[in-house]
């Protein structure tokens, strides 16, 4: 006996699948525009910074710029030299990272494989909580607490230096680099550890040799986005660094970066003078840095998941 078929159905089912073609479509094209206008902005800002930069390599040496560590721009005849100031954000940045990451993947990895489940949730969202606290307020909180016992316990001149700006960096770059990470670490598949279990590997074997290296990739991608913070931070490390535009001998100097100086001296110059566009050149430097950075990173990425 032939079963008949509802001719109905089979055109509200193409229907519905006409439909949800067409919904896709959309969908597909609206993240396809929001790719492309990232990359459009992030054109605009290089293109911006270029225009009111590369005024200033016309009236002053760009080697000068870059090699001489004497930022005097209101002296006769201005100096305009930033090595000094790069010195400055790569030493707090390379301090503030070597704090960081450390505790921040042992960290994710306590709260993944180690701690219970309830105080695991716990943690996390504390953890998430932090990266809310503002600038401001870290930098406020440096000052009243961490520069005086530093002086104190190191017994040094002022507590106000790259030391200080590195731990306070490093606790703003600690919840970023947790949190990420932990996701990274829970997204390996279970396969792995019972694997991993299976062949006599301990808990400690098993998260150094699989869940680590399988995890790598996110992981790099979490120290990314923290070592981002800290290289684009500005209000604690005005705060805390003691704001000195000269090359640090130790961790324990006074430093200036180029972030703080933008920041400190953008409101006091005149638009369109020699200073306002060595504080553009300032901002195209650090363009080029980050993305150098990120390239390296990008870079070490691939080969990872290669």
């Amino acid at each position: 006996m032939k079963k008949i078929v509802d001719r109905s159905k089979i055109l509200d089912g193409s229907k519905a699948l006409d439909g949800s073609k067409i919904l896709d479509w959309i969908i597909e094209r609206f993240i396809f525009l929001c790719g492309i206008l990232v990359i459009i902005f992030v054109a605009l800002i290089f293109i911006f910074l270029l225009r009111e930069g590369i005024a200033f390599f016309s009236s002053y040496s760009g080697m000068d710029f870059l090699s001489n560590s004497r930022w005097y721009p209101t002296s006769d005849p201005p100096q305009f030299g930033i090595l000094s100031l790069i010195f400055g954000s790569l030493f707090v940045t390379v301090l503030a990272a070597l704090i960081a990451i450390p505790l921040g993947v042992m960290t994710a990895l306590f709260i993944a494989e180690i701690a219970p489940r309830g105080f695991k949730e716990v943690l996390k969202s504390v953890i998430e909580l932090l990266a809310a606290i503002p600038s401001v307020v870290i930098g406020f909180i440096g000052m009243v607490t961490l520069v005086p016992v530093v002086r104190t316990i190191l017994n040094i001149p002022t507590g106000l230096s790259a030391f200080s700006g590195a731990i306070m960096l490093a606790f703003m770059a600690l919840p970023t680099i947790a949190s990420i990470s932990e996701d990274a670490i829970r997204s390996v598949p279970l396969s792995y550890k019972e694997g991993a279990i299976a062949l006599g590997a301990t808990k400690w074997q098993t998260m150094y040799r699989i869940i680590l290296p399988a995890s790598a990739p996110g992981i790099v991608g979490a120290v990314m986005l923290g070592i981002g913070r800290v290289i684009g931070e500005t209000m604690a490390v005005m705060m805390i660094t003691g704001n000195a535009a000269h090359i640090p001998g130790s961790i324990f100097d006074p430093v200036r970066t180029m972030t703080a100086t933008i920041a400190a001296e953008m409101g006091e110059t005149v638009t369109g003078s020699i200073h306002y566009e060595a504080l553009f050149a300032i901002g195209l430097v650090l363009f080029v840095i980050t993305f150098i950075v990120n390239f390296i990173a990008d870079t070490f990425l691939r080969k990872v998941r290669r």
